[in-house]
């Protein structure tokens, strides 16, 4: 038999717990060019980005 179970049940089971918040910084490069560095951060509450380094 084929499993009934949907996409948006496994999504109810699961529970997030944090916020997820995209960092970009950047950077000076040698020749004066400007770069930027993006990954995301997994915070416990969103007070905390002002504490990211």
């Amino acid at each position: 038999m084929a499993k009934v179970q949907s996409f948006a049940d496994k999504a109810k089971k699961q529970k997030q717990t944090g916020v997820n918040v995209k960092v970009v910084r950047m950077v000076k490069g040698n020749k004066g060019a400007f770069k930027f560095n993006e990954k995301f951060v997994k915070l416990d509450n969103i007070v905390d980005v002002t504490n990211i380094k």
